[in-house]
């Protein structure tokens, strides 16, 4: 039986109507729940399965977060673009300097864009303090008037504000402290049965930590038998508690 312990965070009353500030705010409580109590802090979304054992979350000791790119360009910066008024002014309220942003690939769309983190999915030293920046900053996004509005007129900036606002992180950790999880990380089963993907994720051969993030109805009665991988996980998650 594991040794769990219970938090509570509180969300301010001028975030909740966005999208996912509950989990901003939790991690923020989790870091410094975990500093001076463990090393490694692994903040993951309640849609993951863990596989096999994840041995790339243990850091090496000049290294401080180990990170995702996001699943696809839904809301991100393209690197070889001009950034668009909305990452433009996250840029400016985060004060990101061109020569903080490095390049990413996302998974499902193969597309390059600016540092864009998926925090379902984050690896960190909790004594850096990465997630209580996160959480400042995303408050700072949030109460920008500019932002808030483009935010009510977007459902996407809406939804994935909470998220951009890990860029901040920038400013405390160098790019040579970080390292970017293998792709068998964070591996979303059959995105593609629900948002634009051109990669396909219907095997588990290797993967290490599962993502369920549509449902047994996007997925399709079938999708058991379109799926790849281990027999013995494979029997697992049909048994148990896949797509749910």
């Amino acid at each position: 039986m594991l040794n769990g312990e219970h938090y509570t965070c509180h969300i301010p009353d001028e975030a909740k109507w966005l999208f996912y500030a509950g989990k901003v705010c939790a991690a923020a409580v989790a870091e410094i729940a975990a500093e001076n109590q463990a090393s490694i802090l692994v903040l993951m979304d309640n849609d993951t399965i863990v596989l096999s054992e994840p041995s790339d979350f243990e850091l090496a000791s000049d290294q401080c977060l180990a990170y995702c790119p996001v699943m696809h360009n839904r809301s991100g910066s393209l690197f070889e673009a001009p950034p668009d008024d909305f990452w433009s002014r996250i840029y400016r309220v985060l004060s990101i300097s061109d020569d903080m942003l490095f390049p990413m690939v996302t998974p499902a769309d193969n597309q390059k864009i600016r540092a864009y983190f998926h925090i379902g999915l984050v690896v960190a030293r909790p004594e850096r303090g990465v997630l209580r920046r996160l959480a400042n900053d995303f408050g700072l996004l949030y109460r920008d008037p500019v932002l808030a509005d483009m935010c009510r007129n977007d459902r996407d900036k809406k939804v994935f504000l909470h998220q951009t606002a890990l860029v901040g992180a920038l400013h405390i950790v160098a790019r040579n402290e970080m390292i970017e999880l293998p792709g068998r990380y964070n591996y979303p089963v059959f995105f593609e049965k629900r948002y634009k993907s051109e990669a396909v994720f219907n095997s588990i051969e290797n993967v290490i930590i599962l993502r369920c993030v549509i449902s047994e109805k996007d997925a399709g009665p079938d999708w058991d038998r379109r799926l790849t991988g281990p027999p013995e996980k494979l029997a697992w998650l049909k048994e148990r508690l896949f797509l749910k």
